[in-house]
């Protein structure tokens, strides 16, 4: 079976002469979309020496390959967001992972299946449609979304625009067991562990299990590749291979630790390859091989698919069309950016030329490690956590697992593994400066809505851009102030003065940043709580007071919150205050109980986890993979004597 599917790709080496057959008038394309999970392109093409991924190798040595394409946010979530409609979700209030919009965009805004649909294709989605958006239209898009789901359901001569989207290579393949398409264990493979020693990179401890993940990672990668080959041949088996143009791309970043969920290349770069069958080469100005180093985004795939059919994307789309008659031009600059995750928060920015990329952290009091439970049922995750928690890593293997600096420069040419900040060094000054005026360029354009606390009057696409309700630019300052650490408080005690919720909210996180240096100015904090009608301003004041001077009443009201408040956000936020203040948390335990056994997965999963830390019973290697209950993973047991142990 894998070797004729294999072969099908062959074939795409020897296409139909351009000259034996031309569209006819009025003529369409077939367009097919082949998505992988969860990768950065460990990828033949894309210079991997040890990945096998030969069908992917031959569409790009016959198509258009995108050196440097981008997702906007490192999870799939927002990132289907942006391919969906073209737009960043931090510009619609719809960035958060398992995330929604409770307000309806507006009814313009229009995702790409329903051009197609317009046009009297048949649409068929197999199967994903985790668009990080409630609103209501988005489950009418397709003809058919599901696991059946396929272009061979249409009517006779019926255009089709299908989308195979293949969980092969998703994070969860680490850990569950997952099966390709053939019904083959995807951990299995040519790829053993003993194998991945130069490719572990410096920042992880080199352990059996991140040993094992990053070998099952390869492993998925040729068992996708064969899915792939798969699909090539049902189109040329049904002779409209000639007449379909063929895009395969990641959704977002890769599985292995510092990957997917974060702002560093491993998380927001990813495979793209466009092959354009002979008969409509004349959409496309690249000649079949050729590789793109200009910097794209997945928020040109909306405008790029609707410029094959010579629809001009709307203004308010935010990509611009790759090929095709209305082809954009060549962007500069790509950005990205990280936010709440799964039931923690974040706030990153990132942009890159394609060799230095730049990140600003708008939390550094948040360390990048803070645990999501999906995330650590990784055994690389495990390890790597055990080893921090028993105090034996390298310093550049512990940074993970400590707050952040405000600011990150990396160049990615020269450090692939991003490693060696670069943004306090003189010699590079003028690059941090060009990067940092090009994102605060991008988020002003784009009206960003990440520094609006989630669950805020001011979220959304019509709400952010009333400039009362969200004075951008004057947040951005505050914001950038707050996470900088400066040593005047002076701008945040202004701040509280302020008529605006969200400018509140920077003022207390100034202070909330600022940490011991905050101290002389816990009276006006306790003040500002007692008289703070927003919620998320009064859990960061908590947060900040209990810190400094273990204050009862601000922990009293964080407890408050998790056990009364029915915004769900808001008890989140609250949760996640109470896990970072640690032992002071123990006097609201009962009210962290009861939110373990809360409907609310989010809260529920950092309720448990604070519980494990305050009673001495977390251990990495035991993680909850409900309906089944704890599972242990720990290495330490059923091995041969003597074998090694991560942290021996």
């Amino acid at each position: 079976m894998h070797g004729g599917a294999l072969g099908a790709a062959t074939a795409l080496a020897n296409p139909v002469s351009a000259k034996d057959k031309v569209p006819a008038p009025g003529e369409r394309p077939n367009i097919l979309w082949f998505t992988s999970e969860d990768n950065f392109p460990v990828i033949g093409a894309y210079g991997d020496k040890l990945a096998y991924t030969p069908t992917i190798d031959r569409l790009a040595r016959q198509g258009i390959l995108f050196e440097r394409a981008y997702c906007v946010s490192p999870v799939c979530g927002p990132s289907r967001f942006s391919i969906l409609l073209g737009m960043h979700p931090a510009s619609c209030g719809s960035s958060e992972d398992f995330g929604s919009l409770d307000e309806v965009l507006p009814r313009y805004i229009r995702g790409y299946p329903e051009y197609f649909r317009d046009l009297g294709y048949y649409r068929s989605n197999n199967q994903k449609k985790n668009y990080n958006s409630q609103f209501d239209y988005v489950m009418d898009l397709w003809d058919e979304s599901s696991e059946e789901a396929h272009w061979n359901k249409r009517a006779a001569g019926q255009p089709f625009f299908a989308v195979f989207n293949t969980f092969t290579t998703h994070e969860s393949s680490l850990f569950n067991g997952r099966k390709d398409l053939f019904g083959q264990p995807v951990r299995e493979g040519r790829f053993k562990p003993e194998m991945m020693g130069g490719k572990i990179p410096p920042f992880l401890p080199d352990t059996e299990k991140v040993r094992t993940d990053f070998a099952t990672f390869y492993n998925a990668m040729e068992h996708m590749d064969r899915e792939l080959a798969f699909r090539l041949k049902e189109l040329e088996d049904a002779g409209v291979a000639d007449d379909t143009i063929i895009f395969y791309y990641g959704d977002n970043g890769g599985i292995t630790p510092r990957g997917k969920r974060f702002c560093y290349d491993l998380g927001l770069r990813n495979p793209l390859i466009i092959y354009v069958p002979p008969k409509w080469r004349h959409l496309s100005q690249y000649a079949p091989g050729s590789r793109v180093k200009e910097p794209v985004t997945f928020n040109d795939l909306m405008p790029t698919v609707l410029s094959l059919v010579d629809i001009e994307a709307p203004k308010h789309v935010q990509g611009r069309a790759l090929i095709g008659p209305r082809q954009g031009k060549p962007m500069k600059y790509a950005v990205g950016g990280r936010d709440r995750m799964d039931e923690r928060y974040d706030l990153s920015r990132s942009i890159t030329d394609g060799r230095f990329r730049y990140i600003r952290n708008y939390t550094p009091h948040r360390p990048w490690g803070q645990h999501v439970e999906f995330m650590f049922q990784a055994g690389s995750y495990q390890d790597w956590h055990a080893l921090h928690l028993a105090g034996k890593l390298t310093p550049q293997q512990e940074r993970f697992w400590q707050p952040k600096p405000y600011e990150e420069l990396y160049d990615v040419e020269a450090d692939f593994h991003m490693v060696d900040n670069l943004a306090a060094r003189a010699d590079h000054a003028g690059k941090l400066a060009e990067l940092s005026r090009a994102l605060d360029a991008h988020m002003i354009d784009i009206v960003d809505n990440g520094l609006i606390p989630e669950g805020c009057a001011a979220e959304g696409y019509v709400n952010s851009r009333n400039p009362l309700a969200y004075p951008i630019r004057d947040v951005m300052k505050l914001a950038a102030l707050a996470a900088s650490r400066p040593a005047d408080m002076k701008p945040f005690l202004d701040a509280f003065d302020h008529d605006n919720e969200v400018m509140r909210y920077w003022a207390a996180m100034g202070f909330l940043i600022a940490g011991e240096r905050a101290l002389p100015h816990a009276g006006r904090l306790k003040r500002q709580l007692l008289d703070e009608p927003s919620p998320a301003t009064r859990i960061v004041l908590s947060e900040a007071l209990v810190n400094l001077t273990n204050d009862d009443f601000a922990l009293n009201m964080l407890g408050f919150i998790i056990d009364t408040e029915d915004d769900g956000p808001f008890r989140m936020q609250a949760i996640n205050a109470l896990d970072f203040v640690g032992e002071r948390a123990r006097p609201v335990l009962p009210a962290i109980r009861r939110s373990a056994k809360e409907d609310h997965r989010s809260v529920r999963k950092v309720a448990k986890y604070i519980i494990q830390k305050l009673e001495g019973t977390y251990d990495p290697y035991k993680v909850d993979r409900s309906p089944g209950g704890f599972v242990d993973t720990d290495p330490r047991k059923n091995q041969p004597e003597g074998a090694p142990r991560p942290y021996d």
